[in-house]
């Protein structure tokens, strides 16, 4: 692929943002040189993080929050995060297709990731196509997760916001959030609030918050996505903590910056010759001290 300008992507133009998007999912040459002409051009946006255990709604909630986004006028992306096919690594789900009412929207731009074998619920290049939309003027980013439970905290890593959408009688929703969902939710949404067990999820919740230090108190919200009750108070309460407890923007680049770091450095090792140093660390032939010591003399 050929470099790709930034100027349609800073007027809007949504096919040069869709151009961007693949070589940005596909990590082509043409990606980096575009998202360092662009890096200037953001900052603006507001990344809303919607996390939770897989069947909670997230893609219901995502869709109805846009609805009143675009109400309100906001232009809007949104990022959903699928499971990958382990045939073709393309997206499974597909919920450009689940979003079909914003489909003629210009001022929506919705794009489905494939995991691609990554963990924690993110795919490789979410924040860069974050920063894309950014600068293309989106002024709220929607990034849905995977849905793979107990692991899915990276978001964290990228968000201003992160809202942890469960659902009553899923049952592992307390035990998702032992693993550590609790401490990144700055919201927390009981979507399918009329269903049987919703107060009992609310006080479970509010039992478990009482016992954790967090700095500040975190709002929980009712909602039924799929009537569209309470996505107003569930965006309220986002803006709210956007606007009362907004991440120290220097210690999320200091994440985001770790986490880029670590990637580059494994692009740069072959997995031929990662395998083989695994092979020869588990047999005691080398130790895994000397092995790291030589790829960064290597590297550096």
């Amino acid at each position: 692929m050929t470099n790709i300008s930034p100027e349609p992507i800073l007027a809007g133009d949504i096919r040069a943002m869709a151009r961007a998007a693949t070589a940005i999912e596909n990590r082509t040459a043409a990606a980096e040189p575009l998202l360092k002409a662009l890096f200037p051009h953001t900052g603006q946006a507001a990344v809303i993080g919607i996390t939770g255990p897989p069947g909670a709604g997230k893609s219901t909630l995502v869709d109805q929050l846009t609805r009143i986004l675009r109400a309100e006028d906001v232009p809007t992306g949104i990022i959903c995060v699928d499971p990958s096919s382990p045939f073709s690594g393309g997206a499974i789900l597909g919920d450009r297709i689940r979003m079909q009412r914003h489909h003629a929207d210009p001022g929506v731009f919705v794009r489905s990731m494939a995991t691609r074998g990554s963990v924690g619920g993110l795919a490789r290049g979410t924040l860069e196509m974050a920063l894309m939309l950014d600068a293309a003027g989106k002024r709220v980013i929607l990034i849905e997760t995977v849905g793979v439970g107990q692991d899915e905290v990276e978001v964290a890593r990228l968000a201003d916001v992160t809202a942890v959408v469960l659902a009553p009688g899923m049952g592992d929703d307390v035990q998702a959030l032992k693993a550590g969902i609790l401490e990144i939710a700055d919201v927390f949404v009981i979507n399918k609030a009329d269903l049987e067990g919703a107060a009992r999820l609310e006080q479970e919740l509010r039992a478990m918050l009482s016992l954790a230090t967090r700095p500040v108190e975190v709002p929980i919200v009712k909602t039924v996505a799929s009537q569209g009750d309470g996505i107003g108070e569930a965006l309220a309460a986002i803006r709210s903590v956007q606007s009362g407890n907004k991440r120290d923007s220097v210690r999320l680049w200091a994440l985001r910056l770790r986490e880029m770091l670590r990637e580059r450095l494994l692009e740069r090792i072959p997995l031929e010759e990662l395998g083989a140093a695994a092979e020869a660390v588990a047999s005691r032939r080398q130790d895994p001290y000397t092995i790291v010591e030589q790829w960064l003399s290597t590297l550096y």
